[in-house]
């Protein structure tokens, strides 16, 4: 099997075969991106870069923070290929919300110091299995130490929905990344899961038992096996919809697919 694996890939084919279709299979290219994956992007580079300063004893103010962010944000924003679903809210509302959440990060955690930053937008390619047919990659927003040797695993949310502890419990992203670490920490290693919900001011965490992560490993690998053996693709409607790049070329929507693959 040389297919490599992403959280991406796997979530999209649990959501709609279709879109897993258009993306993964014919490869369509992305002509428009919806609004809120935009603000994430900029505050995410925005957040490696301010730990790239602190890693050079170099801390900037809030002021600096948010007036690159400004500048990335006008920079980058095309209304020609940004699609604002929630016609209430426009191009102000989500500038606003992306500050928002920089602000509250910088000045919940500012000097940076409580953790020593060991990699940002860390990249991880490892086998799920020993003959190293199932291999999975990700990118890590920032892998960072705690002063008790704990190894963190840290991602960023923009969106204002916060899941229940029961539903981080059964998370599998950060969990995916951790059996990628263990490659690189060894299994010993503690390691603890957490995620920032920057429009909350929230942080949650999580941790996984060495049997949780087998379980994990087992269902990736059933999950890649039906991927690999599936034929048909049908389009899965959910609210999810009006965000998804492909609706007007859906079948599910009137639109017009172009040819399967072989």
């Amino acid at each position: 099997m040389s297919t490599v694996y992403s959280h991406s890939r796997l979530s999209s084919f649990e959501q709609c075969k279709q879109k897993f279709q258009f993306r993964y299979l014919l490869e369509i290219p992305e002509d428009s991106e919806g609004v809120e994956a935009f603000v994430g992007k900029r505050v995410h580079e925005i957040l490696e870069r301010l730990y790239q300063f602190v890693g050079r004893d170099q801390v900037p103010s809030l002021r600096r923070v948010l007036e690159r962010y400004d500048a990335e944000f006008d920079q980058h924003y095309d209304a020609e290929r940004i699609r604002i679903v929630r016609t209430e809210f426009k191009r102000d509302y989500y500038h606003k919300l992306g500050a928002d959440c920089l602000s509250r990060f910088y000045r919940r955690y500012y000097p940076f110091d409580q953790e020593e930053t060991l990699g940002l937008e860390h990249h991880v390619l490892f086998d799920l299995d020993h003959a190293g047919e199932y291999r999975v990659q990700g990118f890590i927003d920032r892998v960072c130490r705690t002063k008790d040797g704990t190894i963190e695993i840290q991602d960023y949310k923009t969106g204002k929905w916060v899941p229940s502890r029961k539903q981080l419990d059964m998370e599998r992203q950060l969990a995916l990344y951790q059996l990628g670490l263990a490659g690189e920490y060894g299994t010993e290693q503690p390691m603890r899961l957490v995620w920032h919900y920057l429009a909350r001011g929230q942080t949650r965490t999580s941790s996984r038992t060495p049997e949780q992560l087998d379980t994990l490993r087992r269902d990736t690998i059933a999950l890649i096996d039906e991927i690999e053996a599936t034929t048909d693709f049908p389009a899965q409607k959910s609210n999810l919809c009006n965000w998804c790049e492909y609706k007007k070329i859906c079948p599910a929507f009137d639109g017009v697919p172009p040819e399967s693959p072989s």
